[in-house]
């Protein structure tokens, strides 16, 4: 099946992938993109994942799409109208092109913020990294073919460490650094 769930190793030429992506990205939206960040599991050193780069573009408003549609469209990556999250607007890769999600949120949003706790927390919580990993990959051979429940399986996991990141941002104080392009 093409939508096949796959986890793999960590690969260490996902942050390469991700600057070479990023650093284009930059080039074509200047300052409308008031961060381009590497997001997701890819972004995670040492935890497996879907082989699929995540890049959050932080943009002012999401109702300026001027300012981001027409130079990711340029780009080749394709607008999804479709997604039905209404916090953020969604391309996907050029045809042909190694898979890739491009997810556009307005900055200060709890949307854009999660996946940059979610990130950072993983990366200085090992352990709890390592248990994700686990986690993704019971229910990626639970629901192989089965995106949805794929997804859906994961969530209390998911919840239960983004509980844990607030602590711990709470503790520490945690704000997300600079962005990543």
């Amino acid at each position: 099946m093409a939508d096949r769930i796959e986890i793999v190793e960590y690969d260490p030429a996902w942050p390469t992938m991700f600057a070479r992506l990023g650093a284009a990205l930059r080039r074509a939206l200047g300052d409308a993109a008031v961060r381009i960040d590497h997001i997701g599991s890819t972004s995670v050193p040492g935890v497996a994942a879907k082989p699929v780069i995540d890049i959050q573009i932080s943009v002012l408003s999401l109702e300026l799409v001027d300012s981001y549609l027409g130079p990711l469209t340029g780009m080749g990556f394709v607008y999804r109208a479709d997604n039905p999250e209404r916090t953020k607007r969604y391309f996907r890769e050029p045809p042909g092109d190694r898979r890739t999600h491009v997810h556009v949120r307005q900055v200060g949003s709890f949307s854009q913020q999660f996946p940059l706790l979610f990130r950072d927390y993983l990366r200085c919580h090992t352990a709890d990294a390592a248990e994700y990993a686990a986690v993704k990959r019971r229910f990626a051979a639970e629901f192989r073919d089965d995106r949805p429940g794929y997804v859906q399986a994961k969530d209390d996991f998911v919840w239960e460490i983004i509980r844990r990141a607030d602590a711990w941002a709470q503790h520490t104080g945690w704000f997300p650094g600079p962005s990543d392009a």
